[in-house]
């Protein structure tokens, strides 16, 4: 059974910076691509940087220079640094496998999740 714990999430100031964290429980955690997905209020969850096993990175435009994925596979970790911090990254942050979440029966899996508030 997956499990997904996120935490780091906060309320700073636009220009601020935040480290979110992510551990899973699975034991294929080191072979597999993860990632970090926001959704915010009203809007769909959406991916906006991944890293695979090798520790390779994509990014979504919007936080390219801005945040930093990584990992560590001894702790079964994955980590998002958040620096210059804007009003629009304000969002409910969740991390998962990428691009694909992992699936319990026909549904997909999600953590609780770790939000994020930037004010102007």
């Amino acid at each position: 059974q997956v499990q997904l714990v996120e935490s780091g999430g906060g309320l700073v100031q636009a220009g601020g910076s935040l480290r979110l964290s992510c551990t899973t429980s699975r034991s294929i955690f080191n072979i597999i691509t993860m990632g970090w997905y926001r959704q915010p209020p009203g809007k769909q969850r959406g991916l906006v940087a991944s890293i695979t096993s090798g520790s390779s990175t994509n990014y979504a435009d919007s936080v390219k220079g801005r945040f930093t994925i990584s990992r560590d596979n001894a702790k079964n970790t994955v980590y998002l640094q958040m620096n210059n911090l804007k009003p629009e990254d304000t969002a409910a942050y969740y991390c998962n496998k990428a691009p694909v979440p992992f699936r319990v029966g026909r549904d997909d899996y999600w953590g609780q999740g770790t939000q994020v508030t930037v004010s102007s």
